[in-house]
Parts: C-alpha cells; structure tokens; sequence
C-alpha cells in the first residue's frame, strides 16, 4: 500500500528512498517558485516560494508514543528545512504512516493534531502539518482536519 502512495508522489515531488531521515521508510520534496508581473517582466509585482516535504512512516503497531514521536521529528525537520525570507510563502509538512492496527486513543491524537507557525504575523509566510493514517486491519483512514485533502491518495490504492 506505501508503494503505491509513494508512486503517486513521483511525478511532482522528488523522492528519496535512499537516505530518509530517520525513522521514515522515504520522504518526498516539493518547491515551487512563483513571480507575477504587471503586463512586462521588468514591472514584477510580487514573487513567492513555496515547499512541502512528505515523510512516510511503516510501522506494525502505532500507539500513543511512537506517534507522537513521528509528529515531533516531521514537525521538527519541516521547520529545519523551512527557507524563510520575504517572498518565503509556506513550507509544509505531511506525514503519511500506514500500519497494521491503530489504537484508539492514537486515532483520537491524529483528528486533533494541530501544528501551525507563522513568520512575522504571516507576511513571511507560515507552516503546517498534515498527518494521515492507514489502518490496514480494518483498511480505514485517519486524519487531521489539514490532512482531510489527503484522503484520495488511498481512495484510490
């Protein structure tokens, strides 16, 4: 199931299964750079930077700690590797883990888990997370309220 999430991933992200960071089975990194001008190039009215990284976690069991274990390390290497600057726009993190059996008390975590930071009252940009879960026991999905959009990604699995 991972593989097929990580393949829906390679047309736009550049995947890296070599080295990820620890513990992740893979992680993959998106930028993009805009500008916008007004009728010349010369006339540029603004320009913005945008970035996401997915990290991708398999694991047997997940349970309250190793959960929040992932969240902090995804949380932790979106903000190390956020580029912040004026036309810094969002730099975002996604964690997509699928494991054999979730708790209930892990799945109530991932629905409430919120992480959100803003640069300079947003005027440099911010950043989020969003976190998935795929339970393959019962093959059921779980979510935070930023990760809803992600729900696709195993639809079609």
């Amino acid at each position: 199931m991972l593989d097929k999430v990580i393949g829906s991933y390679e047309h736009y992200y550049d995947i890296n299964r070599e080295t990820p960071v620890e513990p992740f089975v893979a992680e993959a990194t998106f930028k993009s750079h805009g500008e916008e001008y007004f009728l010349i190039k010369s006339a540029k009215i603004t320009e913005m930077d945008s970035s996401e990284t997915a990290f991708f976690a398999d694991v047997e069991t997940l349970d309250e700690s190793e959960y929040d274990a992932l969240v902090d390390k995804v949380w932790d290497e979106t903000l190390r590797r956020a580029d912040v600057k004026p036309n810094h726009r969002n730099s975002d993190g996604i964690l997509i883990i699928t494991a054999n059996t979730i708790d209930d008390v892990t799945k109530k975590k991932i629905r409430k888990t919120r992480r959100y930071k803003s640069y300079r009252f947003t005027l440099w940009g911010w950043s989020e997370l969003r976190v998935i879960a795929y339970e393959h026991y019962l093959g059921k999905v779980v979510c935070n309220r930023q990760g809803d959009i992600l729900k696709k990604l195993f639809a079609r699995s």
